[in-house]
């Protein structure tokens, strides 16, 4: 694991559901907070950003009625609700943890500054950045490339229920070829939705190399860092 000394984890809400199909699944759970400590406790520092749409989607919620910017505020509430049960399992195991967010939300989280999180980062501690950009109109992906660049990290690596990037979604084209790699631009040309416009670009733009992998199956964080050709890489 020397290949990267700090990461920026982004993790799927949706993921969280496991086997239940809403909310947080204490399995799931448990074994993001195992894989996430394995980690951490080989020295690399990690910064975490999670979605909330187990719980709540600002975008499917303005579909249904909810005016936008309150639905994207119902969303980071979803997100910090995430990162608080996070940070519950790996202290639980003995994971020094951090939670900041991006809204003033003391004492339920320390208020987000760059220089709070990279000095809780070089302390040891996983620092997981609730409550998106604290914008509406800008997705958790977007969060997680604002970090990832802001705290200087090596890469983004966005731990989905895919095992990469395809060329159509797997799950509903079974014809769909997978990338080892790809490039920013190739990702942009294709409309593939690896993630938002937004977040691809500013990624692009600070050459932040992302690793899109299956985070659902166990031990598999430890072996994308180790180099194991797993995911896709994009560039």
């Amino acid at each position: 694991m020397a290949k990267f000394q700090r990461i920026l984890l982004k993790l799927s809400g949706e993921s969280l559901m496991g086997a239940q199909g809403y909310g947080i699944d204490p399995v799931r759970l448990n074994q993001y907070a195992t894989q996430i400590k394995e980690v951490a406790d080989s020295g690399m520092q990690v910064a975490i950003v999670i979605g909330g749409g187990n719980i709540f989607r600002g975008v499917q919620g303005a579909a249904k009625g909810f005016d936008r910017v309150k639905g994207d505020q119902m969303g980071m509430l979803a997100t910090v609700i995430n990162s608080l049960a996070l940070s519950s399992a790996l202290e639980s195991i003995g994971q020094g943890v951090k939670v900041m967010t991006a809204l003033n939300m003391y004492p339920i989280g320390q208020y987000y500054s760059k220089h709070l999180a990279l000095e809780a980062l070089n302390g040891g501690d996983v620092v997981i950045v609730a409550g998106g950009t604290g914008n509406p109109f800008f997705t958790t992906d977007t969060a997680s490339a604002l970090r990832g660049v802001e705290l200087g990290c090596d890469v983004m690596l966005k731990g989905t229920r895919v095992d990469g990037v395809y060329t159509a979604d797997p799950e509903k084209d079974p014809t769909a070829k997978k990338f080892d790699k790809i490039t920013y631009d190739e990702v942009l040309a294709r409309g593939l939705k690896v993630m938002d416009l937004t977040a691809t670009a500013l990624c692009k733009e600070n050459e932040l190399p992302i690793i899109v992998f299956d985070m659902d199956t166990p031990g598999n964080l430890a072996k994308v860092l180790a180099g194991d050709p797993i995911g896709t890489y994009v560039y």
